[in-house]
């Protein structure tokens, strides 16, 4: 109950600043980079594994999507004192905007030529993760920046 109370306590200000213009002048926040955050269950036995590709391949195609604007950083969190059923790795990824279809298109042509690979070949890479790492899902936030 305290939960849903704090939730409705921090939701009114955007709900009053959609439905009137002069709300929203009011509202305390300005509207920040987005955060998507991957999860992932990391096998027993598979965390040298799942690190190394992290620290090579993930990094550098993270690098190149920093090079090119397309997000603005990224990060890894451990999970120190998971309990059972929550990932054991966090993978955080910044941006300011989101891309439209054509852009996406876009990005992703880009993307295949920097890593020399087919998207049949990316697929097939993932899937060999499976051996060590689980995706549980993701989630996307907003930063909300103090005025």
């Amino acid at each position: 109950m305290r939960k849903l109370m704090f939730a409705a306590l921090v939701a009114a200000p955007f709900v009053l600043s959609a439905a009137s213009p002069a709300a929203a002048q009011n509202s305390p926040f300005t509207p920040g980079d987005y955060e998507e955050i991957g999860m992932i269950d990391v096998s027993d036995g598979g965390g040298f594994e799942y690190a190394t590709f992290l620290a090579n391949t993930w990094r550098k195609n993270q690098e190149f999507a920093k090079s090119k604007g397309w997000i603005t950083g990224y990060q890894v969190l451990a999970n120190v004192h998971a309990r059972p059923g929550e990932p054991d790795i966090y993978l955080v990824t910044s941006f300011s905007t989101l891309p439209d279809a054509a852009e996406e298109e876009k990005r992703a042509t880009a993307y295949r030529e920097f890593m020399k690979q087919t998207d049949a070949q990316m697929e097939a890479a993932s899937g060999d993760r499976a051996k060590y790492r689980t995706v549980m899902g993701s989630f996307l936030l907003r930063q909300l920046n103090f005025k």
